[in-house]
């Protein structure tokens, strides 16, 4: 459904020591830096940036948004977790385990608050 998700962040450094530990727990290339100076990652056909905003307000995260990202394993969500927390994440709502969800769904995910305050998901589907 997407091509790409794009997100603020005022210190791009800081956001790819957090991004690449995190996103690399999953399996997720380290990112590069454009000419623009957009942080961007690849993977299986989707883009993830991570940008200075463009109107030069602070980055914030969104008040009720969550980017969800896909773990193979309930082990990929627990490193993605403890790498993100030891890269300058914010470990928030409750520590990672098993979530029941809706229509009978299962699920292993965590939380974490990127060094912008934007609030990320590691999920992995049980059932």
């Amino acid at each position: 459904m997407f091509s790409h998700v794009a997100l603020g962040a005022d210190d791009i450094e800081a956001a790819r020591r957090f991004y690449d530990a995190a996103l690399g727990a999953l399996g997720i290339p380290p990112g590069v830096v454009d000419e623009w100076g957009r942080l961007i990652y690849s993977h299986a056909g989707g883009r993830f940036l991570l940008t200075k905003p463009l109107n030069g307000a602070a980055a914030s995260g969104a008040n009720g948004g969550t980017l969800g990202f896909v773990a193979a394993s309930t082990e990929a969500v627990d490193a993605w977790h403890a790498a993100g927390a030891a890269n300058g994440g914010t470990a928030i709502e409750d520590p990672p385990g098993v979530r029941h969800g809706t229509e009978g769904r299962t699920l292993y995910l965590a939380y974490l608050r990127d060094p912008a305050g934007n609030k990320l998901c590691a999920t992995h589907r049980l059932a």
